[in-house]
């Protein structure tokens, strides 16, 4: 996915997307299935927020947050983690994974716990690890052992003996491995979401819009910004073609459901001034450069698809998306923090409907439209959000 809008033939990607064509034909049957009702009812009390004792106003934040949700101080875990936005493997595991464990397993025995609330100031990714034979960790942007801090612990629970550190594992709670052997069971996965953003006032506004938009209701529009008009035969898409079919899907099954949308299929992103009254949007494919298209509604979600999107969320100047939507105004976004290829972005067609068609949280619909976990990407926003369009 690295570069200007147009197909990676880079050979390293080249070679992991043809060898992801079954995934992906797997993918599309799981488009034409109908979607269940899979609601899960979270309670404040199955929440646990971890913060960073470390970094200014990260203990302050979590507490207005818990007191907005009504979710238990005993529910407060306090970290003293690496003051970045970059971690170790030796640090994640000492001064984040293992208390975080420990504390699960002390005070949590029967299992109660569900959501994971990462707060700002934790760091947002984990490095490679170094080794005897390779001083310089391995750069991101390729396979490797890097991931995410929040795709890491939602595997927290998941047994350690035999499980890579390199490459993803399948996601039990992504409809399409629901039934699929896998090294992961759904038991132990853990719902991750992250509030966060470029300072303490972005995400104090994150958690008022969400709660202002649960009681009074988001208006405005869905824009979805593919690069292609839709595919006439749809049962044998590559993957960049699946993901452009998606969001066709996603416009399509919105408007069936009332949602006034806005589908654009030329190659040119939106441009400033062109998406008012902006609700929802996802589209691809502008790395690193926000382009500044939008007019964010309260309580707006938004993901934009490409490679470095949540490579940081605090770098002045930079302008990836994640960073420069909070900033602009959005509730709750996705990206990853290193290169994740294609086919780990949440699918937007299952992401949007279960959203908005079948009101499930805002976690709850991440983890059931994400194919993988141990990788790279990261949800930010109030885990508990029901937005009401």
């Amino acid at each position: 996915m690295v570069g200007q809008r147009k197909v990676d033939k880079s050979p390293g990607a080249g070679q992991l997307f043809g060898s992801c064509l079954a995934l992906v034909l797997f993918f599309f049957c799981l488009l034409l299935a109908p979607t269940l009702s899979l609601a899960i009812e979270i309670r404040p009390d199955q929440i646990l927020v971890l913060t960073n004792c470390n970094a200014r106003s990260s203990i302050a934040l979590a507490r207005y947050y818990m007191e907005q949700r009504g979710i238990p101080e005993k529910n407060l875990v306090k970290l003293w983690a690496v003051d970045d936005e970059q971690t170790s493997r030796e640090d994640y595991d000492r001064q984040i994974a293992r208390p975080v464990r420990r504390f699960l397993a002390e005070n949590d025995p029967e299992r109660q716990i569900q959501v994971l609330v990462t707060m700002y100031g934790l760091p947002l990714r984990v490095a490679s690890p170094r080794s005897p034979d390779e001083p310089v960790p391995v750069p991101d942007g390729v396979l490797n052992a890097g991931a995410s801090v929040d795709s890491e612990l939602s595997i927290l629970l998941v047994p350690e003996v035999g499980r890579p550190l390199t490459g993803w594992l399948d996601n039990p709670y992504y409809k399409g491995f629901r039934n699929k052997k896998g090294m992961v069971n759904v038991k132990d996965v853990l719902w991750v979401s992250r509030l966060d953003g470029p300072d303490e006032v972005v995400v104090r506004r994150i958690i008022d819009d969400t709660l202002v938009a649960e009681a009074q209701g988001v208006t405005g529009k869905a824009y979805f910004d593919a690069r292609w008009p839709r595919p006439e035969k749809r049962n044998k898409l590559a993957p960049y073609n699946f993901y452009d079919n998606a969001l066709h899907e996603a416009g399509l099954d919105l408007a069936q459901a009332g949602l006034q949308v806005v589908l654009d299929q030329q190659t040119q992103l939106f441009q400033p001034g062109q998406a008012p009254e902006a609700a929802l949007y996802c589209g691809w494919y502008s790395v690193g450069r926000y382009v500044d298209a939008f007019a964010w509604q309260p309580g707006a979600v938004a993901y934009h698809i490409a490679s470095s999107e949540c490579t940081t969320l605090k770098r002045p100047g930079s302008q990836v998306w994640c960073k420069r939507l909070l900033e602009e105004g959005v509730a709750a976004t996705i990206g990853p923090v290193a290169e994740p290829y294609v086919q780990a972005f949440p699918v937007p067609s299952l992401f949007f409907n279960f959203l908005v068609r079948q009101r499930l949280s805002l976690v709850e619909s991440y983890f059931r439209s994400l194919p993988f976990l141990s990788w790279q990407m990261v949800l930010i926003g109030d885990p508990l959000y029901r937005p009401v369009y």
